[in-house]
């Protein structure tokens, strides 16, 4: 399995900490990230700090050493707290309620350049 893994150039891992791992989940996370160490690219994405990973992997010593793996040489970015996902569901509603009031809004004007 770990050979499968290798072959890619780049493994993008979503999310993680959605769900926490099982033991047997964590160890092989960490065999994949240590094998591609300074040979190939894996990018991470989480809305935990690090400081919360050992919800999702509980073996503390395990959770340190992958931290180690995954920061080392890496490019950390912070997008902040805000969920891209959230932002965009209140931008359509916010979108939809001008929609409707300019829909509410055009019959009375109707009525007015009418008269």
């Amino acid at each position: 399995m770990l050979a499968r893994w290798a072959r890619y150039d780049l493994i993008a891992i979503d999310e993680l900490g959605y769900v926490p791992l099982a033991e047997v989940g964590s160890e092989f996370l960490f065999q994949v990230i240590a094998e591609r160490a300074e040979k190939a690219a894996v990018i991470v994405t989480t809305n935990l700090p690090f400081s919360e990973w050992t919800q999702v992997i509980p073996n503390a010593r395990l959770c340190k050493a992958l931290i180690d793996r995954i920061t080392d040489r890496a490019h950390i970015i912070e997008t902040g707290a805000e969920s891209y996902r959230f932002r965009r569901t209140l931008e359509k509603r916010k979108g939809r309620t001008s929609m409707a009031n300019m829909t509410s809004v055009a019959p009375a004007a109707e009525k007015r350049s009418s008269s």
